[in-house]
């Protein structure tokens, strides 16, 4: 970290959003959405950046921050409206705001519209994986005010000479460590380049972790920016009971089968490594459960519809990679399963963020085969936790032979793939 930016600790004088000299519209629709006292890092933040200074925040996911950088856009835009005789052009963003994947943009637009209802301005969420015609279209209704979306596509459009990001007033990077870890920094460095200087923009950067080389960036692209760290007490969230059972790869799909069919088992995600896996978990459920899967593999429209199916509760069984560890906002989800522990720990941290959302509590199972084993050790120290691994009680009488012999073939899971 720089010298000169320390961790901010100063004690924010705002403890609710009533605090807050938010405008009316604003104010109205966060009563409306029921938000009242701020989360540690909206209190700590938010000070800073409605006096439109530059802010790194380093925090977990569900901790408010998505909220935190709307409205400091929102207020950012409201307070510096174009002038009757000021001209504007179409394809020219005021914020811009990118996120890592599909899933995360699109929830970012569902909380930008909620936090917009009562105003006028127009928002846009552009990811790869849509029609480029449509998208055409939106651009071209009206000037655009907040335009979230995926690094890839927003460069395409930039590309193309239909998006111009000169007249950009707020940046917002969104979880800067997944971007790096996807290789997008090359598409954000072309990006940044398209939009006026740091001096002459307000950028806010998120993360959950922070090494050297998401610190160069921010510090490259943020001015004199101010940092706020939330530690967590713990990185897992303490409303979510942790459970991992030893199992062979024979034995995965029995239990799972199992633990899906318990009463207390209401909505449930269950994770994958890799498409292949989630595909063949799919086609396997499917025969007893109302289920849906997300993955790289599934077109855009498709994934959208099928993420809308489970928020709604026409299915209550989600499969997916971790493209749907992030970015993922279902309050109800009751449990999720690791059929597969991720080969990066803090993966594990947001899959099962999924659950213990919003008050509720959640519980985490996770399957430890032979092949899984070796992820234990890095996972363990990265959460600080040592895990009790239990052997899976089979309650069942139908021997796990028979049952694994009518299953598809688990040694398919252990095939080399693609990640997703």
């Amino acid at each position: 970290m720089d010298s000169n930016t320390q961790p901010t600790q100063k004690s924010s004088t705002f403890e609710h959003f009533s605090d807050l000299p938010l405008s009316e519209q604003t104010a109205k629709a966060v009563r409306a959405l029921n938000f009242e006292k701020l989360t540690p890092i909206q209190a700590q933040i938010l000070p800073h950046t409605l006096a439109n200074q530059d802010a790194i925040g380093q925090a977990q996911t569900g901790t408010g921050k998505t909220a935190t950088f709307l409205i400091t856009i929102i207020e950012s835009l409201l307070k510096r409206p174009f002038a009757d005789d000021e001209q504007r052009f179409l394809g020219e963003p005021r914020a811009l705001i990118l996120a890592p994947t599909r899933e995360l943009a699109q929830q970012i637009f569902a909380d930008c519209r909620e936090l917009t209802r009562f105003g006028n301005l127009y928002n846009l969420c552009i990811t790869g994986g849509a029609d480029f015609d449509k998208q055409a279209k939106q651009l071209e209704r009206r000037p655009l005010d907040i335009l979230i979306g995926t690094p890839g596509r927003i460069i395409d459009w930039v590309n193309k000479g239909v998006l111009f990001l000169d007249r950009v007033e707020v940046f917002v990077l969104d979880e800067a460590d997944r971007m790096l870890d996807m290789g997008f920094i090359p598409d954000i460095k072309r990006i940044v380049r398209h939009m006026p200087a740091n001096t002459h923009r307000q950028s806010l950067l998120f993360s959950a972790t922070f090494n050297t080389d998401v610190m160069n960036l921010a510090y490259r692209w943020l001015h004199n920016p101010t940092f706020v760290e939330i530690a967590p007490e713990s990185k897992t969230n303490k409303a979510i009971e942790q459970r991992f059972y030893l199992l062979t790869e024979r034995e995965k799909m029995a239990a799972l089968r199992e633990i899906l069919s318990g009463d207390e088992v209401k909505k449930t995600i269950v994770f994958a490594n890799r498409k292949d896996q989630v595909k063949r978990l799919y086609d396997n459920l499917r025969r007893q459960f109302e289920v849906t899967m997300l993955s790289g593999d599934v077109a855009q429209q498709k994934r959208e519809r099928y993420l809308q199916r489970f928020k709604d509760g026409e299915v209550n069984i989600l499969v997916a990679t971790d493209v749907a560890g992030r970015g993922i906002h279902v309050d109800d989800v009751t449990h999720v399963v690791n059929f597969t522990l991720p080969e990066i720990p803090d993966d594990y941290v947001h899959r099962i963020g999924r659950t213990g959302r919003a008050g509720h509590t959640g519980v985490s199972i996770s399957f430890v085969s032979e092949n899984d084993a070796f992820n234990l050790p890095a996972l363990e120290k990265h959460i600080d936790m040592k895990f009790k691994l239990s052997q899976f009680d089979f309650a069942k009488s139908e021997s796990i032979a028979e049952q694994s012999s009518n299953q598809t073939d688990q040694s398919d899971f252990n095939e080399n793939s693609a990640s997703d």
